[in-house]
């Protein structure tokens, strides 16, 4: 197919997926855009010989084998997954119930692994093929109001990270985007998902941080469609990075991350390095 490629795009039919699909069809290459309502996809994306949308909820292990398996009999093969089906239940932890907890995990992190645990053998049989999954600067560093989503995103850092050195040898790369705040439908009522206000203690917290959030929807500063053209051309080089910061401020977060680390590890230097057993 030559420089051609075909694409799979999770969350398509509104934010930042409807970006990256159309970034990746201007490109020249073929997309499988999936989402929970086809049509919508379709309306979103708009019509295109290259695209084929598919119904797909990412937390059903079945519809991800079925996309796969659409995408395979319309173009043969999968060059580039997105995971990038996403939402927000924010709230803090005490307030978060058990099952909204849970549901956020099952979007953000079991989401995406089910998508790839369908997508990996045909891309084994290629010896050929890049999974990109959007995370977050929440998965670097976590904050207040954002455990559940923080917990899924730091889990689907370590997931990718510590699948990169499995697949590389059947030529398969995996590629993290982190990016801070785009201006995306993430904080619409459709995409975020506030906990219910229920503990006095945490009553004026939340009332603020709420209306803060709220200020913030379509007033981020970062471009989506920005962004979704750099995953397509990161997406064609030979060696993607591993990470990519996306935003300025993605980019000052690592940078900060990385300092703390490096403080923490400073802080209690001698008291770490001497707990092995006097024998050893």
């Amino acid at each position: 197919m030559s420089d051609k490629k075909v694409w799979l795009v999770t969350g398509a039919g509104r934010g930042m997926g409807v970006d990256i699909a159309r970034a990746a069809l201007a490109a020249g290459h073929a997309v499988v855009a999936t989402g929970r309502n086809p049509a919508k996809v379709t309306s979103a994306i708009g019509a295109d010989d290259d695209l084929l949308a598919i119904r797909l909820d990412v937390t059903d292990p079945g519809d991800a084998k079925m996309a796969v398996a659409a995408a395979m009999d319309r173009f043969e093969r999968i060059d580039v997954l997105v995971n990038n089906a996403g939402n927000f239940n924010a709230g803090f932890f005490e307030e978060l119930s058990p099952d909204e907890f849970r549901a956020q995990i099952e979007t953000t992190l079991f989401g995406p692994v089910n998508v790839t645990r369908a997508a990996l053998p045909v891309m084994r049989a290629q010896r050929s093929g890049l999974v990109v999954t959007i995370s977050s600067t929440a998965g670097i560093v976590g904050g207040e109001f954002l455990s559940a989503y923080a917990a899924s995103k730091f889990g689907v850092e370590g997931w990718l990270e510590s699948l990169a050195p499995e697949v590389a040898p059947f030529g398969i790369r995996t590629m993290l985007v982190e990016p801070a705040f785009f201006r995306t439908e993430l904080l619409t009522p459709e995409s975020t998902k506030y906990a219910e206000s229920s503990i006095a203690d945490y009553a004026e917290r939340t009332e603020q941080t709420v209306t803060a959030w709220k200020s913030m929807n379509g007033q981020q500063g970062g471009d989506p469609a920005k962004l979704a053209d750099a995953l397509v051309r990161l997406a064609a080089r030979e060696d993607p990075p591993l990470r990519f910061p996306a935003g300025a401020d993605a980019v000052t977060t690592f940078e900060n991350r990385a300092k703390l680390l490096l403080e923490q590890a400073d802080a209690n230097r001698e008291l770490s390095s001497n707990l092995d057993h006097d024998d050893a």
